[in-house]
């Protein structure tokens, strides 16, 4: 019941992430890429903090230290994807942040020298051919913000690890609420490094980076900390991967964007993958049993 709770919730966050590409767009016309990570970072701090304000009086050194490891990742991560897309396409910069659903199998291989299991594998491989068929527009020129962007997979690989690791024995809230605040002042330190001290007040350019802040930050993580103390990291990260697909029905919903049959095919993929890493095919294995059985009869 737990696990089928937490892929509920991983469902949701990728949902949660998927709208938020279309307010991510809006709030940028207002607001500079560091002053946004800073913002929504620091109100999921500060609602996290009201809420379970409790809570985080008896929080512990463990939970210091890792919330330390997972916020520099979590941070370090939206970073790199910033300044990479301004130096890429949108489309290269989703595919290359989601290529993290293929490494984190592997890094749990390094560091556990735990046997990769081939669904979740291929699972991973046909999420990613997905993502390439729902958001990359094929060309062959690599640059630096593509580099980039592939680091922030990494750093994104990475957190879903981590955070798979430690959710085991610490409160995947108080976990959240350090990750937190670990980013929101990595963020405002970004800020006044980059000397972004002007701030836009349009109401528009405000409510945009208040979803973010309430719902793909505060909401959506501490929704993917709870779900991954019941769920695999690699299971995880295909799941995550699924953003891509409601990033784009949320496009075609609010900004009218138009449908083709290379999303279609990207769609369907990723659902597939879904499917495997779900069941393994084990439905397949039943049917075949079953034939047996009758000739048999």
């Amino acid at each position: 019941m737990r696990k089928y709770l937490g892929e509920s919730m991983l469902i949701i966050t990728a949902i949660i992430w998927g709208s938020g590409f279309v307010f991510s767009a809006v709030s940028l016309e207002y607001f500079t890429p560091y002053q946004l990570l800073a913002v929504r970072f620091t109100i999921g701090l500060i609602i996290l903090s009201i809420v379970f304000n409790k809570r985080i009086r008896s929080i512990k050194k463990s939970t210091l230290k890792s919330g330390l490891v997972l916020g520099i990742f979590l941070y370090l991560a939206f970073l790199l994807q910033t300044v990479g897309l301004q130096y890429t396409t949108p489309s290269k910069n989703a595919f290359l942040t989601a290529v993290n659903v293929v490494i984190v199998p592997f890094i749990a291989f390094i560091a556990y020298r735990r046997k990769i299991d081939k669904f979740e594998l291929i699972g991973a491989i046909l999420a990613i051919i997905g993502i390439a068929f729902l958001s990359l527009k094929f060309t062959g020129e690599i640059n630096v913000g593509d580099l980039l962007t592939l680091a922030c997979a990494f750093a994104f690989a990475y957190q879903i690890f981590y955070t798979a690791k430690y959710v085991k024995n610490e409160d995947p809230i108080l976990l959240t609420v350090v990750q937190m605040g670990v980013a929101a002042i990595l963020g405002w330190i970004a800020v006044i490094i980059k000397g972004d001290y002007t701030f836009s007040f349009e109401i528009e350019g405000i409510l945009s980076t208040l979803y973010l802040g309430i719902f793909s930050t505060t909401l959506a993580y501490c929704f993917q900390t709870i779900a991954q103390k019941y769920t695999s990291e690699t299971k995880t990260a295909i799941i995550l991967s699924t953003e891509a697909f409601w990033g784009l029905v949320f496009s075609v919903i609010i900004l009218r964007e138009i449908i083709s049959s290379k999303m279609v095919i990207g769609a369907i993929l990723i659902l597939i993958a879904i499917l495997i890493s779900e069941t393994k095919l084990t439905f397949l294995k039943r049917k075949e049993i079953d034939r047996k059985d009758m000739l048999r009869e």
